[in-house]
């Protein structure tokens, strides 16, 4: 099933990532974790064979990025080309979808990338405030 059930009477099939089971939402999931948008932002540079892709993803495992990668891949975001050559080699890509997704990606991560200074200026106050507030608590 490629959407979800409504719970309305009329039970259409309809796309809504907020019910617990739909695909949709799934796909949020599974695209919402650091080390998947890492691979896809870095397959949006272009294809990648595993060891490298775990270099430009610093600080995965090879587990977690295997795994990572067979998730994307069984959501139709990433390909999987095993190339015949001596020594056989595997090559990963990202599909039509996998492109749209890690371009949007792109976008979020440029205003992060833009906005450090804005974050650490936020972090810095709530600190602050939060160190305040532990003090003004504690016995003189």
């Amino acid at each position: 099933m490629s959407a979800c059930e409504n719970d309305g009477p009329s039970q259409e099939l309809v796309a809504d990532v907020f019910a617990r089971g739909c695909t949709s939402r799934a796909t949020l999931e599974d695209i919402g974790s650091k080390w998947a948008q890492l691979a896809l932002l870095a397959l949006g540079e272009g294809g990648y064979r595993f060891n490298a892709l775990r270099r430009r993803v610093e600080g995965v495992s090879e587990k977690m990025l295997s795994q990572t990668l067979q998730t994307l891949e069984r959501d139709g975001l990433v390909t999987r080309d095993v190339v015949t050559a001596i020594p056989p080699r595997v090559e990963y890509a990202l599909t039509p979808l996998g492109e749209e997704v890690a371009r949007r990606l792109r976008e979020l991560a440029d205003l992060l990338e833009r906005s450090v200074p804005l974050v650490t200026a936020a972090r810095e106050a709530y600190d602050s405030r939060a160190d305040a507030k532990a003090g003004a608590g504690s016995p003189r």
